[in-house]
């Protein structure tokens, strides 16, 4: 029988608590100092931030890891990427789950393809950066893992939790030590990234007189929102919200039977099957929700059991908890060795990410560019979060599509992206050969994302 007192029984708890008190601690600073609380920084990245320094600085005295002492069981820092990894996948079955009424024209579905295209194009012109600056390094710094750079696109593009997915992948099946750290660091750095060159573009837009600050109401929760006609009540026998968790996790678990029967089946991939936990839990999300709307029409449920409302709060409770986690698990002491480099991929993945999405915004969304550019911008260095951040500087009542057009781009992006995911494994084999791909994909992505202006036609 387990103590209740024992470390094995609270090691998991404190973990949590950890979270959660620093998010609570960074919102405080955010909201007390100035600095912060006019920068974009999202809290999550604060809280992120003051275990990363705890931790550090802990390590630095004790030479012992902080988060691996007897307080968290001695496996702290492994349950740390446990959580990112699953919280991942959590947020985006929740998000998946929700669903629309909204019609589509076919210039808002144009408009959609192209943010979904630009999306992959983005990820793919990471990548060829990225890739560029560390097969150089690899040829100066001695054992350095040339295809590093192929995580720039993960942690910038897709945010910590692939970060961690693709470190994790390099690491156990390349060889490539403190992979994980390495990909955690850059999805940081990206963060950071998306906080202060945000600043600096609203800012020079305040300085030409094209920022006309967003004036909204605070908004007010309606009970319709929360009740909606024709769903279930919001408390009954069981909790509304509660049913908005069992039906995430019942789609997790149908995801996690397509991973190991998967594996089974391809046993060789089962490291970059188990990597796209994200990816199988937003198609089993759609099936479940699919299942129920079937079940609706004949007539087996009588209400609606999912609430946009509701799966809203709890994805940004699992990317909140996912972004905290992945930067607390980062072990500054392992990428001793490689600050120059990061810091140069930091950069770059910053230059790149502004200019080429400030390039598509003024070509393909001129009904609403800087809206179109901020939110893509902010997205493609962290999280859509933190894209939605930026766009409500300048769109607070979200009037234009550009906060729909983070939402819908998932579909195609997803499906233009799954082959670069692919790659990415190739890349530690032939990362010469990778590189020259991803420059043909790139080519072919932009021929697709300015068509109307290649094919134009003749008058």
């Amino acid at each position: 029988m387990e103590n209740f007192w024992a470390s094995n029984v609270w090691g998991i708890m404190l973990i949590f608590s950890a979270l959660f008190g620093s998010l609570l601690l960074g919102n405080v600073l955010k909201k007390g100092i100035p600095f912060l609380r006019d920068s974009l920084i999202p809290t999550s990245v604060l809280g992120g931030t003051i275990l990363l320094i705890i931790a550090a600085v802990y390590e630095g005295i004790t030479d012992v890891a902080f988060f691996d002492t007897a307080l968290f069981d001695g496996k702290g820092n492994a349950l740390l990427e446990m959580i990112t990894y699953h919280a991942l996948a959590l947020g985006f079955i929740a998000s998946s789950l929700k669903t629309s009424d909204a019609k589509m024209t076919k210039k808002r579905t144009t408009e959609i393809f192209n943010t979904g295209v630009t999306t992959v194009s983005t990820y793919l012109l990471q990548a060829i950066f990225g890739m560029g600056i560390t097969v150089i390094a690899a040829l100066i710094v001695t054992d350095f893992f040339p295809a590093a750079g192929v995580l720039l696109p993960f942690g910038y593009g897709q945010g910590t939790g692939q970060a961690l997915n693709y470190g994790n992948i390099y690491e156990t099946d390349f060889g490539f030590v403190g992979g994980k750290s390495f990909g955690l660091t850059i999805a940081a750095l990206g963060f950071l990234s998306a906080s202060f060159g945000g600043v600096i573009h609203l800012n020079l837009m305040k300085r030409h007189g094209k920022l006309k600050k967003a004036v909204t109401e605070e908004h007010r929760i309606t009970a319709e929102e929360i009740e909606a006609q024709g769903e279930i009540p919001m408390q009954e026998s069981i909790d509304k919200l509660t049913v908005q968790v069992a039906l995430i996790f019942v789609a997790y678990a149908i995801a996690f039977g397509i991973m190991y029967g998967l594996g089974l089946l391809l046993p060789g991939m089962k490291a970059t099957l188990y990597g796209f936990n994200f990816l199988l839990g937003v198609l089993a999300a759609t099936l479940v929700k699919t299942v129920l709307k079937l079940l609706k029409r004949a007539g087996c449920v009588k209400k609606e059991y999912t609430n946009n409302f509701l799966l809203t709060r709890t994805s940004n409770f699992f990317f909140d908890i996912m972004v905290v986690a992945g930067i607390a698990t980062i072990r500054l002491s392992i990428l001793e060795k490689y600050w120059g480099i990061i810091l140069i991929l930091g950069v770059v993945g910053l230059v790149i990410t502004y200019v080429y999405n400030r390039i598509v915004a003024k070509l393909l969304f001129k009904e609403y560019t800087e809206e179109q550019f901020l939110a893509m911008y902010g997205m493609l260095t962290g999280t859509a979060s933190t894209g939605i951040i930026l766009l409500r500087e300048v769109d607070g009542d979200f009037k234009t599509p550009a906060a729909d057009n983070l939402v819908y781009q998932n579909f195609p992006a997803i499906a233009f992206g799954f082959p670069m995911m692919l790659l990415a494994t190739l890349a530690p084999v032939k990362p010469y050969l990778t590189l020259v791909i991803f420059l043909v994909f790139f080519a072919v992505m932009n021929i697709i994302l300015f068509r109307s202006f290649i094919f134009r036609k003749k008058k």
